[in-house]
């Protein structure tokens, strides 16, 4: 990423010392490695949302594939196999088993005496 050797590594240590002091370099080199650590995090945000993107593109074209892939292999069976043929519509409804009776039967008679409570 980044090319620095030892010697401009050291060129950098020395020049921040003379300018920051030695005082307040822990401090500085803190926040320095926060703002590192900061824009290492967006760039892995930014990278993994187009990965994210990329990889639904090529979801969506799998699944196109797919599905050209399904219907050709439908149609050749369909052709290669005529029993699995759609299955035409039925017959109309037959006829029922039993008809009703035209007229209801005979009323029956009701008993000659009541019946008592114990006759029963």
């Amino acid at each position: 990423m980044m090319d620095i050797g030892s010697t401009e590594l050291l060129m950098i240590v020395i020049v921040a010392i003379v300018v920051i002091g030695p005082k307040d370099l822990p401090r500085a080199l803190y926040k320095v490695g926060q703002v590192i650590g900061k824009a290492k995090g967006m760039a892995r945000h930014f990278r993994s949302g187009i990965d994210a993107m990329v990889r639904e593109v090529e979801l969506e074209e799998m699944e196109k594939k797919w599905k050209a892939d399904n219907e050709r292999i439908m149609r050749e069976y369909a052709a290669a196999n005529p029993a699995a043929a759609p299955v035409p519509a039925p017959a109309a409804e037959p006829a029922p088993a039993m008809e009703p009776l035209a007229e209801p039967p005979a009323a029956i008679a009701a008993p000659a005496a009541p019946v008592t409570e114990g006759e029963r």
